[in-house]
């Protein structure tokens, strides 16, 4: 193992000396984040070349699963949705995450083996738990600043859900925005990350291309799925969450 990425520490030092100087008050938190992060990623490189061994269905869906359970367990801890909160992102992210890694199998685009599917699923999931969090904090903030029209939409006559559908519409498009974004800019303004690593390793470049649009077009979806079901399963619950 070559220890070289070490030396690339001296760029959190000047993130670390700009916050000094700056008193954003952030140094704890960078050296902490980082620190871990490197640990982290060192424990899932060894961790990896166990898991790529494995061969059993089971064993695959079982860490799958368990990365699931994990992401809701940090959606919650952001946004704190008192009622419910944590099945509110567990049935979110797991639906979500579900439909395009199945849909991605069935296109054959990725085997159930653990070389293609850990990695696949951990980006499908991450990426879900981002927007789901950006959607809830989005709908919360929406929900606040709305009530009275709820309310009065409400004591009109209308349901739950029609009530809610502009703050659930205005939540969901905010939280596409980065996917999005990302989408339209790709290969102009920037490589991204599976590329620039293919492209490091030798590999040919419309091959690393077509896994990158691959991966484009899988977080599009997952991201869309994501915020369709966090607004879904939370609108119900939702005022119970909002702080006035």
């Amino acid at each position: 193992m070559e220890y070289k990425f070490l030396a690339t520490y001296v760029l959190i030092l000047f993130a670390l000396l700009y916050s000094f100087k700056q008193k954003l008050g952030l140094e704890r938190v960078i050296v902490v984040n980082s620190l871990r992060a490197l640990l982290q990623l060192v424990l899932l490189g060894y961790l990896l070349s166990y898991i790529f061994r494995l061969t059993n269905p089971a064993g695959l869906t079982g860490i799958l699963f368990l990365m699931i359970l994990y992401a809701a367990y940090t959606a919650q801890s952001r946004i704190g949705f008192r009622e419910r909160g944590y099945l509110v992102f567990l049935l979110s992210i797991f639906f979500s995450s579900s439909i395009v890694i199945v849909s991605l199998m069935l296109l054959q685009v990725v085997s159930f083996k653990a070389y293609e599917m850990i990695p696949v699923g951990g980006m499908v999931i991450g990426n879900s738990l981002n927007v789901c969090t950006l959607t809830a904090d989005r709908f919360k903030s929406e929900v606040r600043n709305t009530t009275d029209v709820i309310e009065s939409m409400v004591a009109l006559g209308a349901g739950m859900k029609e009530a809610f559908y502009f703050q659930m519409r205005s939540s969901v498009r905010a939280a596409l925005i980065p996917t999005i974004n990302s989408l339209q800019t790709v290969g102009l303004i920037h490589i991204p990350g599976i590329t620039t690593g293919m492209l490091l390793a030798g590999a040919d470049p419309l091959q690393a291309i077509s896994y990158q649009l691959v991966i484009m077009y899988m977080m599009v979806s997952v991201a869309l799925f994501s915020g369709f079901f966090t607004v879904l399963f939370s609108y119900k619950k939702i005022l119970h969450s909002v702080e006035f």
